[in-house]
């Protein structure tokens, strides 16, 4: 109310301080998601050669495994079958146990596989 008894609106002036809000949420993600950021691991030659030998091994089973691979600077293990394996295209296809979702990885970003 004014000083002479009238209703003053302050319209959009009183939201003005809130305008930064999503900003500050956005800025905060980005900060957060540089915290989970890894650089891609270099496998030792013999470690490579395990993996790719449970890669065989399970290679259309539907015996369960753990997978890990690197994708998007975050190193992600799931469970999951292995569908197939394409030498051509160096691509693995696996399933996970919990959609039943067929995914597509490079073998260049699989980083540990060990049989569940």
């Amino acid at each position: 109310m004014d000083s002479d008894g009238r209703f003053n609106d302050r319209g959009m002036r009183k939201w003005r301080p809130f305008a930064s809000m999503p900003e500050q949420y956005i800025g905060l993600d980005e900060v957060l998601k540089g915290l989970n950021r890894v650089e891609k691991p270099i496998l030792a030659e013999d470690h490579q050669e395990q993996v790719n030998e449970i890669l065989m091994r399970a290679n259309g089973t539907d015996k369960k495994v753990s997978l890990t691979y690197y994708r998007r600077d975050e190193c992600i293990t799931e469970t999951c079958t292995i569908h197939s394996i394409n030498i051509h295209t160096k691509a693995l296809y696996f399933v996970d146990a919990v959609f039943g979702i067929k995914n597509k990885l490079l073998l260049s970003d699989v980083l540990d596989i060990r049989f569940v």
